[in-house]
């Protein structure tokens, strides 16, 4: 057996919290953009707190209801929309991805959803290869049909699916496709539907269309070095389902409760959690859009 070490005292978590959001945001020379932080614990959030600007022409703050871009944390959204389905009846993760999507090259051994999700499909991530022609991902207005179309027309894979892990975009664009053919619904409807309604994410939603108005939103920076000025640095891609997730920490900090006290659909949570292994039996700490590690001993 184990001994449970004692849950961390409540005011000795928002006094670290204090600590470590104050250093980081002195460490910032205003003006400048920022960030929000969420902190909770056993499920309830504790401490929520921003700084540094969510628009910097007109010089508005963030607040911890400020809605940004969550980069790769979409992943686990796609993940758990494909775990729905199963759950549904309606496909298998384990099935050969041209059962869903005949466009894609015969590869000789099947590639499976599973290997989408895993990274470990060998699939060219399509931002990579359209770098290869000097105009890449940022550089241009980008659809998901244009993405998908990049990756339908790769003839070879990097290797055999299931040899090794190598992060790759495409497989989780892939995946949303196939969420799309076999719910007959567009991605971002299915996910509200599905995940952000019933989990009381409210402020969640899919960059679908780049120009679509997103009250609250915070415009994204960036600077080529320490002195330069800001610039803007906002995506203007219609790509989902490898990112294009718009949130808050609030609604993270839900979604973080859910997996951990596994309230709401505990099969889904070991679903996700589920790690890749290789074809010689080796496992991945990259499980379904989500990373399995440990931390000074804890999960």
């Amino acid at each position: 057996g184990f001994v449970l070490a004692q849950p961390p005292d409540r005011a000795k978590v928002i006094a670290g919290a204090e600590r470590g959001f104050d250093t980081a945001a002195k460490a910032v020379k205003m003006p400048a953009p920022g960030c929000a932080v969420g902190v909770s614990l056993n499920g309830e959030s504790v401490f929520e707190k921003a700084f540094g600007l969510a628009e910097m022409e007109h010089n508005i703050a963030n607040t911890p209801q400020t809605i940004f871009e969550s980069g790769s944390v979409a992943k686990q959204f796609t993940a758990a929309a494909i775990v729905l389905l199963q759950q549904d009846g309606k496909l298998n993760i384990d099935d050969p991805v041209r059962k869903y999507i005949p466009e894609l090259p015969e590869y000789g051994k099947p590639l499976t959803i599973r290997h989408l999700l895993n990274h470990t499909a060998g699939l060219r991530d399509w931002g990579s290869v359209m770098a290869l022609t000097g105009v890449g991902r940022g550089d241009r207005a980008i659809s998901q049909a244009v993405a998908l179309d990049v990756i339908y027309r790769q003839k070879y894979l990097d290797f055999m699916p299931g040899a090794e892990y190598s992060y790759s975009n495409s497989g989780y664009n892939l995946a949303a496709e196939i969420v799309e053919r076999v719910s007959k619904q567009k991605f971002p409807a299915f996910v509200d539907e599905r995940i952000f309604k019933p989990l009381a994410m409210t402020k969640s939603s899919t960059r679908d269309n780049y120009q679509r108005i997103v009250p609250g939103r915070a415009q994204a920076y960036s600077r080529q070095g320490p002195n330069a000025p800001w610039q803007l640095n906002m995506p203007f891609m219609n790509v989902y389902g490898n990112g294009g997730m718009l949130t808050t920490v609030g609604d993270w900090l839900r979604w973080n409760a859910m997996l951990d006290a596994r309230t709401w659909n505990a099969p889904l949570v070991d679903a996700l959690e589920t790690q890749g292994i290789l074809n010689d039996g080796r496992k991945v700490s990259y499980a379904l859009g989500l990373v399995v590690d440990k931390y000074k001993g804890l999960k």
